[in-house]
């Protein structure tokens, strides 16, 4: 049995919040096969700090299954979770992680304060970096040489 990963749909959903001026990040919550919410940035549309892929995805699934756990979810993102994207990745339970592109500046997972690795952190999924990453770095790549 093959991997089957669902990066195109985080994918996707970066390259629309590109096309709305973001920063072209998405991401994808899937359980049991099936893509349960997706999003993109939306920090500039909805003028809050806290509306990156990541959150706005896990608060999406979280309504859709009425539940805040996502025991057994798969989470795809196209950049690697900031500190609070990690935090919040954690406290709803997420059981894997799948990201693109390592972010040195601002990430949280394998850069940074590496909230996987505190004692504090109550839950600590799988890890899977480098998914897709070739794609997700050109988009950022492209969105930031845009704005110079």
């Amino acid at each position: 049995m093959g991997f089957d990963t669902h990066m195109d749909v985080a994918l996707e959903e970066a390259r629309a919040a590109g096309a709305r001026g973001e920063v072209p990040v998405g991401a994808a919550l899937v359980l049991d096969g099936a893509v349960v919410a997706r999003a993109g940035n939306r920090c500039r549309e909805l003028a809050d700090a806290t509306a990156h892929a990541e959150m706005l995805v896990i608060r999406a699934a979280s309504r859709a299954l009425g539940r805040e756990r996502l025991d057994g979810a798969a989470l795809y993102v196209t950049l690697e979770p900031c500190p609070m994207c990690a935090a919040a990745i954690s406290a709803a339970r997420v059981a894997r992680l799948y990201y693109g592109a390592a972010d040195p500046k601002s990430g949280g997972v394998a850069q940074g304060p590496r909230i996987f690795d505190h004692p504090q952190c109550h839950h600590v999924p799988e890890v899977y970096d480098g998914v897709g990453a070739s794609a997700a770095a050109a988009l950022l790549e492209e969105f930031f040489a845009a704005k110079r």
